[in-house]
């Protein structure tokens, strides 16, 4: 396993009920659903659901103590904590919704939590899907758009929009910090949508050029701000100055508790990627504000900046 690995179970390893060998199984198997080309999000909750399965625990308590250790595991074993923490949340939030108390039997405990989590993960497992149906009549024939790095949203939404019979145009900012335009932009070769990589630093030059903007997101603030790769904000807000449509599109389980008011209210440990934070690495994420944002599309719905707060709270009732 690599350093990574390594190192979220020494954090882990002094509080954990979890044995060294169960913490490597569980960022593997991790690592192994990531590799089915799943979002870091997915992968994180069907790993849970399988931990679920197959963890030794016998007690409601237990079960408890472990999960939380496993959620946390797998927060720390990824870059992009945002989305994995607030899937992980609310997957345990939804199969836990009813009673875990007064349970006499285990396993007959075990088996109910097991059917809601499938129930759970097909639910994510289509809202690409839905939001792509939903978003769609927003993009007319002809429409030239921006996107920026790799998203699989905005991906399965371009890929529905061509297949609809409608003529698209797309550029994709490199992304130079993991250069994942550039896998963006083979996605859309591939599915047959015309598309250009454009460099970062172009991106208020090809802005005249654009009818919308569209983007992914890591998470949705409770401000309805988004939390993305760097170089969204800058995109946010030049398409703002220029009167573009600036639309998001965002998975539900991407809704999280937090509410930054800048740059600098995002976490270090969320917004570097190296462990000695802003001293030697690049921010790997930014905050783009509400005022930015034109509409949210999401498996729930489209929605203002301003409905998102609401959301959340049904989300997390």
């Amino acid at each position: 396993m690599g350093e990574q690995g390594v190192a979220v179970r020494a954090s882990v390893s002094s509080e954990s009920q979890l044995t060294e060998q169960e913490t490597d199984e569980l960022v593997k198997e991790f690592e192994a659903a990531l590799d089915q080309n799943l979002s870091e999000a997915v992968a994180a909750i069907q790993t849970l659901l399988k931990f679920i399965k197959t963890c030794k625990v016998g007690t409601i308590s237990g079960l408890r103590a472990e999960l939380k250790v496993a959620t946390e595991t797998l927060i720390k074993a990824r870059t992009s904590t945002v989305s994995v923490s607030s899937g992980c949340e609310l997957f345990l939030r939804f199969i836990t919704m009813t009673s875990l108390e007064g349970q006499n039997d285990f396993e007959d405990l075990r088996r109910k939590l097991i059917k809601r989590g499938d129930m759970y993960l097909q639910k994510v497992a289509d809202s690409r899907q839905k939001i792509a149906h939903i978003a769609n009549p927003f993009i007319r024939d002809g429409t030239t758009i921006l996107t920026h790095s790799r998203s699989r949203v905005v991906y399965c939404l371009l890929k529905e929009a061509m297949s609809s019979g409608k003529r698209i145009k797309v550029f994709v900012t490199a992304s130079t910090i993991d250069n994942s335009g550039e896998e963006m932009h083979q996605l859309l070769q591939d599915a047959k949508v015309p598309s250009k990589v454009i460099l970062d630093s172009a991106v208020g030059f090809i802005m005249e050029e654009v009818d919308l903007v569209i983007v992914g997101a890591e998470g949705v603030a409770e401000s309805g701000g988004i939390i993305n790769k760097i170089g969204t904000y800058q995109m946010a807000v030049m398409a703002k100055a220029l009167n573009k449509p600036f639309y998001v599109v965002a998975e539900s389980f991407k809704f999280v508790r937090m509410y930054p008011l800048n740059q600098g209210d995002l976490p270090n440990d969320e917004k570097y990627t190296s462990v000695n934070s802003s001293e030697d690495s690049h921010p790997y994420i930014d905050y783009s504000p509400p005022q930015y944002i034109t509409l949210l599309f999401s498996d729930i719905g489209v929605l203002t900046p301003s409905a998102v707060s609401d959301e959340l709270i049904k989300l997390y009732l």
